[in-house]
């Protein structure tokens, strides 16, 4: 199964002024296709190139001799996942089924956006930060690099891009400013509560 590069669910300004045209540009356009077709290369011809992403991702996980596809496996997948957390008029408070799990876990949505936003202000470098589904209950964690909660026996159910290629043209080195107007004004509730399901 070739990895591709998905329609994005919106147009690439639909997301301004929170994330600009010219950054999805760059981020969907050149970073995510690169992934992509890197990924493709490094496949043609092995024993994983018929794979589900999901499934190479988990199969190559920790083995060093298979990095590179790994590091692009999974940056395809954290994208393509990534561009589905957010939609044009989210973020905010959530309602339905991932709203009584917050509550249920944070005590309040307050305390909740402050460890997402941490999570995400405090991973040194390049990484991702993630509400995540881990045997049951919801937690926060943050990878580095390509890493995703799928090589970790963890379900997704939301990611912010710490990259700096998400919001380096936008925001340039004010990565927390990123991370609030995400949350404030992107995130897809709806896909979240689809996740959980």
């Amino acid at each position: 199964m070739a990895l591709v590069l998905p329609d994005l669910p919106y147009a690439k300004d639909a997301l301004a002024p929170v994330i600009s045209a010219n950054t999805l540009e760059f981020h969907y356009g050149k970073h995510h296709r690169a992934y992509v077709d890197n990924g493709n290369k490094l496949l043609a011809g092995t024993e994983l190139e018929n794979l589900a992403p999901e499934e190479i991702i988990r199969k190559i996980a920790g083995d060093a001799a298979k990095a590179g596809i790994f590091n692009n496996v999974a940056q395809a997948w954290n994208h393509s996942f990534y561009w589905k957390c957010m939609k044009p008029g989210g973020g905010g408070k959530p309602s339905g089924a991932v709203a009584d799990r917050i509550m249920a876990a944070w005590g309040s949505y307050e305390k909740f956006v402050e460890e997402l936003k941490n999570a995400g202000a405090t991973q040194f470098g390049s990484g991702w930060a993630w509400l995540v589904l881990d045997g049951g209950a919801l937690k926060i964690t943050k990878t580095a690099n390509a890493d995703t909660p799928v090589a970790h026996g963890q379900k997704p159910l939301l990611t912010i891009d710490v990259w700096e290629h998400a919001y380096y043209l936008d925001y340039q080195n004010r990565r927390p400013d990123y991370l609030a107007a995400f949350i404030e004004k992107l995130v897809n509730w709806d896909f979240v509560n689809e996740n959980l399901k």
